[in-house]
């Protein structure tokens, strides 16, 4: 990934100052696609208006080497005591305390490639890395995330967040399905249109092709569909499995 760094030049030449002390915030937030010194410090006073990033996606991982020369460039000085390899910046507004799930030099997966939204993730799409921070919904297990489908468009370093991804549809809105309906030994089959899109577990509305009577059933793979007391248990496994993550 290619980062595209604005590192700070110095205004004049002369005799070295004292450097300006300033601290990590725990949440760095860009608002406008220009990231600042001022938006990963405090205390950085006028050099807080120095760019030193742009961000395109969601958020950025910078190199905290990088930044620490930025900001001794600037005249600021940031020891990075906690030996902090990255630093993530995402878009928005500053977060509350309740909103972050970790400060410090915390573990936290990010994506290795850039994902189209929609693509299914694969195993090597996301690896560990370090940062200043991880929000509330930062994912802690690759198992869940794996074989989602991307919300939307993902970008290569940023942190994997469960916001990010999504039950893959495996019905589609207007495809003909198999809809069964299993209980106590009597089975039965026909061929119904699919309303809307689903994942397996969710519920959607189907049309008997037939009778055009809409019922309500529950997705159980690719083209297929079910109603019943079978069809209830595996919505209550589903929404039981996801209460749990």
């Amino acid at each position: 990934m290619k980062t595209l760094v604005f590192l700070a030049t110095l205004a004049f030449a002369g005799p070295a100052l004292a450097a300006t002390p300033v601290t990590l915030k725990a949440d760095a937030v860009d608002a406008d696609g220009m990231v600042t010194l001022g938006d990963i410090f405090d205390g950085a006073g006028a050099a807080g208006a120095t760019p030193v990033a742009a961000r395109t996606g969601s958020s950025v991982m910078l190199s905290a080497a990088a930044i620490r020369g930025a900001a001794y460039r600037a005249g600021l000085d940031w020891p990075n005591a906690e030996g902090l390899r990255q630093i993530v910046v995402r878009g928005g507004v500053s977060a509350g305390p309740a909103n972050l799930a970790a400060r410090g030099n915390v573990d936290v997966l990010t994506w290795a490639r850039s994902i189209a939204a929609g693509e299914m993730v694969q195993p090597a799409d996301v690896v560990w890395g370090k940062a200043a921070m991880a929000p509330a919904d930062a994912a802690t297990d690759p198992d869940a995330v794996v074989g989602m489908a991307a919300r939307r468009a993902l970008r290569a370093g940023a942190v994997v967040a469960g916001r990010d991804v999504a039950a893959p549809q495996v019905i589609k809105a207007n495809e003909i399905v198999t809809l069964t309906y299993d209980n106590q030994g009597v089975s039965l089959a026909l061929q119904a249109k699919a309303l809307s899109g689903g994942a397996v577990g969710e519920t959607i509305n189907v049309q008997n092709v037939t009778s055009k009577k809409t019922v309500t059933a529950v997705v159980t793979g690719p083209g297929q569909a079910a109603v019943g007391p079978g069809a209830d248990q595996l919505k209550l496994t589903r929404s039981s499995r996801y209460a749990l993550r």
